[in-house]
């Protein structure tokens, strides 16, 4: 999958078990939210790998998300983009 814009970030989620899936959300509404919750588990690691990617790992699973640890520094004190947060 090639990002639409530069500024898009792509993400993973790996789980050990479909248990630790709580919820997948996928309205039929193109424009509507996804939500996808569940469980890494106890946190074991989190670091940047490669440079660029943000991997933080469980005992249950893996998130990963292709950022820098530059872009996160630079982007603390930022307010969440419209939309983004919970209503």
């Amino acid at each position: 999958m090639e990002p639409k814009t530069s500024k898009e970030r792509f993400f993973s989620l790996e789980l050990k078990s479909k248990s630790d899936l709580k919820s997948v959300s996928i309205p039929k509404e193109e424009r509507e939210n996804v939500l996808i919750e569940g469980t890494i588990g106890e946190l074991i690691q989190i670091g940047f790998t490669e440079g660029v990617v943000l991997e933080i790992i469980g005992e249950k699973g893996v998130l990963r998300i292709d950022i820098t640890e530059d872009e996160v520094t630079q982007n603390k004190t930022k307010k969440p983009a419209r939309g983004s947060e919970n209503p």
